[in-house]
């Protein structure tokens, strides 16, 4: 029995948070051809407060969904309509949960279904067949696929995959893979990299082993000019979980884009020369800023539609963020970011 409705309409009215004021939002419920992808980890566990949402900050975050303009989807369903052009409500949000911690189901499971919410967990197999007791059991994995909660990839051992060898990272994918088929009867079609971290190698293993779709844990709004293979998800935990924060991802907008460079998740330069080229239907931004991890806001220059970002300097070994934006004429955040993995010397 389906216990999630495929989309949830909400449209009484919300607030933003843009720059310092707060912005009245109008409530119709327009055509868009973007969503946000949220992305959380572990529910009220406070003594991981990197990766926990306290449980008042997650049902303020459904409050909020809830009551405000917005329509809560499964992921397929988002991933189905961009990819085949349909247009998505506006303030479209898909709601993703990674590894598959217990208090998923003991605390984010009932909430959600309470509210109506689709979502989405990716699920590493190799904690769920060991029984860790922080984990779930393969019986409430079922019971929430069961319920209509699309499950994902996420390897068998949660691996730092850009680091690891190409024949370590197949073994583990096809280990998870017969995991899942024999668990939960297939295999999953959406999968996201651990810890964010990728490279263009693989990427190419991820498709090649059946999967249509993969998600990094670098800040961005998900439209058609995201890499099907790399695409962006807002990460929440305690620190960045505030209520002000959420209105403004949950209202944000992208910035449609082509020709991004360095394109490889892992950096082969360091610095890396980033840029991209903003596309024709791109909406106007005032103010065009970007901020590189541990170097705080760095040079822009734009040469007409064409983006030139410059680091101050090179990026520490292990995970490096880029993050660009600016604020639209209808006082909604637009929103690009990267997430690199830089290997050591």
């Amino acid at each position: 029995m389906r216990l999630f409705p495929l989309r949830v309409r909400v449209t009484l009215s919300g607030v933003l948070a843009a720059t310092a004021v707060w912005l009245c939002l109008a409530t119709s419920a327009g055509a868009a051809d973007s969503a946000v992808i949220l992305m959380y980890h572990r529910f009220g566990e406070d003594a991981f407060p990197s990766t926990n949402i306290r449980l008042e900050q997650l049902d303020a975050h459904i409050a909020e969904l809830s009551s405000g303009p917005y329509t809560v989807m499964s992921v397929p369903d988002i991933l189905a309509a961009i990819r085949e052009g349909r247009a998505l409500p506006d303030r479209t949000v898909g709601i993703t949960i990674d590894d598959g911690f217990r208090s998923v189901y003991t605390e984010a499971f009932p909430r959600f279904r309470r509210a109506g919410f689709p979502f989405t967990v990716f699920l590493s197999t190799n904690p769920v067949d060991r029984e860790f007791r922080d984990f779930m059991t393969w019986d409430k994995v079922r019971e929430l696929r069961d319920a209509g909660v699309t499950i994902g990839g996420h390897t068998t051992a949660h691996l730092h995959m850009a680091a690891n060898s190409a024949e370590r990272n197949l073994a583990d994918i096809e280990t998870s893979n017969a995991r899942y088929i024999a668990e939960l009867g297939a295999r999953p079609t959406l999968f996201a990299y651990p810890f964010g971290e990728a490279s263009v190698r693989v990427q190419r293993l991820i498709q090649d082993s059946g999967y249509t779709s993969a998600f990094g844990q670098h800040s961005g709004v998900l439209d058609a000019s995201s890499d099907p293979f790399y695409m962006p998800r807002f990460a929440l935990n305690e620190a960045f979980g505030d209520m002000k924060r959420f209105r403004l991802v949950a209202n944000a907008l992208p910035i449609a884009h082509s020709d991004m460079t360095p394109s490889n998740p892992t950096l082969r330069q360091n610095p890396p020369i980033f840029g991209f080229t903003r596309a024709e239907t791109a909406a106007e931004i005032n103010g065009l800023a970007c901020y590189a991890a541990d170097q705080g806001q760095v040079r822009v220059e734009e040469i007409g539609p064409r983006i030139e970002v410059r680091m101050n300097g090179p990026f520490q070994a292990g995970r490096a963020r880029i993050n660009c934006t600016g604020l639209g004429r209808d006082g909604r955040w637009h929103w690009l970011g990267m997430l690199y993995y830089v290997p050591r010397p």
